[in-house]
C-alpha cells in the first residue's frame, strides 16, 4: 500500500489515479474499488471506478439517493455491509430491493474528508460476502486519507475562477446536473425538487439516472410535474 500511495502521489492526474486504484484493489484483496466526491448534502458523484459491478452499484445509490456510500458522506463514519443481502430492508428500502440483482454482494464506503468538510467517499466492492480484515479496514482508511488530498487539489481553477468544461476533473454525472437545471426550469421547481423528479423517473423506468437525464439534456424527453416523461418535440427550444 505503501508503494500505491507513493504512485499516487506521483500520479500527474486525478482521473488517471484509477489505474493505481486498481493496484490498490488487488492488494486489499477486493473486486473493485469507487471514488465519488461529494456535491452537496448527502450527495456523492462517481468520479471513476475499477470494476463494472462497483460501477453500477454506484450508479444505484446514485440514481435512489441512499446506501451506505449516501451515509458515509452524511455521518463521516465508515459503513461496512459485510453481506447487503442480510441488510434489513428498512435501513435502504429501495437499494435493499434493486441490489438483489447486481454483482456487488458486500460494500465498504469509507468518508473522505478532513474535519467538518465532506470530499466524497471511497467504496470498496466484493462480489462475494465477508468482512475485511483490520489491516484491510485501516489500508483503505489510510487511502482514503490520500485521496482527499488529491480531491482537494485535483482542480486548479483559470485566472476568472472558472474550471475547464474538459478537465479529466470533470465528474461523470455531470449530464445530470444540466438536466436538473433544465427540468427546473421547465417546471418551475427549485432544483432539489428537479433532482427527485428526474430520479424518479429513471426509477421507475428502470433505467440509469445519467441515461434518463442525457435524453433529457437532448430534449429527446421531458417529464411533466408527475415525474412522468414523454418524448419532447424536435422543435422545443426551451
Amino acid at each position: 500500500m505503501a508503494e500505491v500511495l507513493r504512485l499516487l502521489q506521483l500520479d500527474d492526474g486525478f482521473d488517471s489515479a484509477a489505474e493505481v486504484a486498481a493496484r490498490a484493489a488487488e492488494l486489499l484483496g477486493v473486486d473493485g474499488l469507487t471514488v465519488s466526491l461529494a456535491t452537496g448534502g448527502e450527495r456523492a458523484e462517481l468520479m471513476w471506478c475499477t470494476d463494472e459491478a462497483a460501477g453500477r452499484f454506484e450508479d444505484l445509490q446514485f440514481t435512489l439517493g441512499e446506501g451506505p456510500g449516501p451515509d458515509a458522506v452524511r455521518t463521516g463514519a465508515m459503513v461496512l455491509v459485510p453481506d447487503l443481502a442480510r441488510v434489513g430492508r428498512g435501513r435502504w428500502p429501495a437499494l435493499s430491493i434493486e441490489s438483489v440483482g447486481l454483482a456487488a454482494r458486500a460494500v465498504f464506503c469509507f468518508p473522505m474528508g478532513i474535519g467538518a468538510i465532506r470530499v466524497g467517499v471511497l467504496a470498496v466492492v466484493r462480489r462475494t460476502t465477508g468482512p475485511l480484515t483490520d489491516g484491510q479496514v485501516g489500508d483503505a482508511q489510510v487511502l482514503a486519507h490520500a485521496l482527499t488530498g488529491r480531491a482537494l487539489g485535483s482542480v486548479v481553477p483559470g485566472m476568472d475562477g472558472t474550471v475547464p468544461a474538459d478537465t479529466a476533473d470533470t465528474l461523470l454525472h455531470a449530464v445530470v446536473h444540466q438536466a436538473t437545471g433544465m427540468v427546473s426550469v421547465q417546471l418551475g421547481v427549485p432544483l432539489p425538487q428537479a433532482l427527485l423528479r428526474l430520479r424518479a423517473h429513471a426509477y421507475s423506468s428502470g433505467r440509469p439516472l445519467t441515461d434518463v437525464s442525457r435524453d433529457v439534456v437532448a430534449r429527446r424527453l421531458r417529464l411533466d410535474l408527475n415525474g412522468n416523461g414523454s418524448p419532447s418535440p424536435v422543435s422545443d427550444k426551451d
